[in-house]
């Protein structure tokens, strides 16, 4: 079947659970968490979740769990602790537990990086990938990097990536 095809039987809306993995945000102060709120909404899907997470590889993999096992979302988007500071920690708390990864997320989003701010965008760990039936997205935390991950590459594949998922079950 062709790619428009499954596009086109996709489902409309996806239910997403929103982690924000900071050690210094609040819920009140959490621009990125906001922006995929905001895509989110713009582009007919719902945020049935949302939270603020310390940087803690323990929390963070309990938290993805959790969300998975319930299953009342089909979506996980991280942001924050994708870089390779001591504290960024997302990428080896989610990386493990992706049964299939997405390597060409982090491709595409590390090459949309380097033509919006140069060279820096190749420090970013951003990994995608299926957990459980979940399609789980780790971004970085900036705002920029949130706002491009969400309009370039999730927002307009979500609901084609969780129909890919669900279709053969």
């Amino acid at each position: 079947m062709p790619y428009e095809d499954h596009k086109e039987q996709a489902t409309d809306a996806v239910t997403c659970a929103i982690l924000t993995i900071s050690d210094t945000r609040t819920k009140e102060d959490d621009k990125s968490g906001a922006i995929i709120k905001e895509i989110l909404a713009d582009t007919g899907h719902n945020a049935g979740h949302y939270q603020v997470v310390p940087d803690d590889p323990a929390r963070i993999r309990k938290i993805i769990v959790e969300i998975a096992n319930e299953g009342n979302c089909q979506a996980i988007l991280t942001n924050g602790g994708t870089g390779i500071s001591a504290r960024d920690t997302t990428y080896e708390a989610v990386g493990g537990l992706l049964e299939k990864k997405i390597d060409g997320f982090g491709e595409l989003f590390r090459y949309l990086s380097w033509e919006d701010i140069g060279s820096g965008g190749m420090l970013s760990r951003a990994v995608a990938g299926v957990y459980r039936d979940t399609m789980v997205f780790c971004m970085p935390g900036s705002s920029g990097a949130v706002r491009l991950a969400m309009e370039k590459l999730i927002a307009p594949e979500l609901s084609h990536l969780v129909w890919e998922i669900w279709r053969q079950k």
